[in-house]
């Protein structure tokens, strides 16, 4: 095998590519990454059994092959090259020569039979989206995926396409997030990705009127994202039925200011840590809000002046995770609705429907 790679693009495509693999794994193979050049293309390709990242990149191809390198290795190298041409070349015997200019190297390579393929997808349904909204409901959403292996189910997002909507819905135990948006087509299926495969979903880049197209299998998804394709494991079970979990209406509401809010919060949550957990108290009443949080530390106090609707309530939160549904709501203003003291809180977009995060509260002493 013979090829010539511009520098710039075969370190980005290196860059993505390597996320996929494995750092420790008992088939080296998979701690590598997989070059192919055939066909007039060239494929780089990582993969760890769970999920696999694989691109297509323009390079001129001198002579046909195939060949897998350490993908920790091979990253530094090409990173480090003082050209900007990158010329990889192997031998029967697996040695591989990387030249640059005047830097030359020569590593063991792995033969490519020893790299597992990855997972064939016979397609059950595919659709496609703006590449920026998927992303945008992907990044408002992923906070509340679960990161506890005792309920795996939960450490993805469903994706539930219904009566002309596609819904992103993460749900930890803490907190729910429900993101929503209109797609073509009449779809009724659903299907849930692993939190990790999300991540590097919202790594890729892509054009801004660029599509994201979405291939789903019985047990695999691809997302193609311009010259690439994210293939993972979908999570298999039982979701949470979601729609039956949000309190309908409210006793009390009230708009207020993303920003206004956010920083309130921010400033009771100084007293907390990790190890110092304490309620952030919310007490709507006389035409406003009033915080307050007391740890071993002090006590901290807060006031936002706005009018509600509805009764006065009494009700405490874990502020990361307030502060969480908060920063992802992506509006300048936003709809709070309270239920009393023990229901979730409903945060809201003033105008529409496209995102429901509901927060658990904490018992108040």
């Amino acid at each position: 095998m013979k090829i010539t790679f511009n520098k710039s693009e075969l370190v980005q495509a290196v860059s993505n590519v390597q996320r996929a693999v494995s750092t420790k794994n008992s088939i080296p193979a998979l701690e590598g990454i997989l070059i192919k050049a055939s066909n007039g293309k060239v494929t780089l390709c990582g993969y760890d059994l769970e999920i696999g990242i694989r691109t297509e990149l323009e390079a001129t191809i001198i002579e046909e092959g195939e060949i897998v390198l350490s993908a920790k290795l091979f990253s530094e190298i090409v990173r480090r090259m003082p050209d900007e041409i990158i010329t990889i070349e192997t031998d029967d015997k697996l040695i591989t020569y990387i030249n640059s200019g005047v830097a030359d190297y020569q590593i063991v390579g792995i033969s490519a039979y020893e790299y597992p393929e990855l997972p064939s997808i016979e397609e059950l349904e595919s659709f496609e989206l703006n590449g920026n909204l998927l992303k945008n409901m992907i990044k408002q959403t992923y906070y509340a995926v679960s990161d506890n292996q005792a309920k795996p189910i939960y450490t993805g997002s469903l994706f539930d396409l219904k009566d002309g909507y596609l819904n992103v819905v993460s749900v930890d135990g803490f907190r729910m997030a429900v993101r929503k948006e209109k797609i073509d087509g009449d779809f009724n299926f659903n299907f849930i990705v692993p939190g990790k495969t999300l991540s590097e979903v919202l790594k890729i880049n892509c054009d801004d009127e660029g599509k994201i197209s979405i291939v789903v299998g019985k047990k695999h998804v691809i997302f193609k994202i311009e010259n690439y394709s994210v293939v993972s494991r979908l999570i298999e079970g039982k979701f949470l039925e979601y729609a039956g979990t949000i309190p309908n209406g409210a006793q009390t509401s009230l708009r207020v200011k993303t920003r206004e809010l956010a920083s309130s919060v921010e400033r009771m949550s100084l007293l907390t840590t990790e190890k110092l957990q304490s309620p952030v108290r919310f007490i709507v009443a006389d035409e406003g809000i009033k915080l307050f949080c007391t740890t071993a530390v002090g006590k901290a106090s807060d006031c936002i002046e706005l009018p509600f609707d509805g009764s006065e309530v009494e009700i405490g939160f874990n502020a990361r995770y307030l502060l969480d549904a908060i920063k992802n709501s992506d509006t300048d203003e936003l709809l709070l609705e309270f239920n009393g003291p023990l229901k979730p809180l409903k945060v809201l977009p003033v105008e529409g429907n496209s995102f429901i995060f509901l927060v658990v509260p904490m018992r108040l002493s």
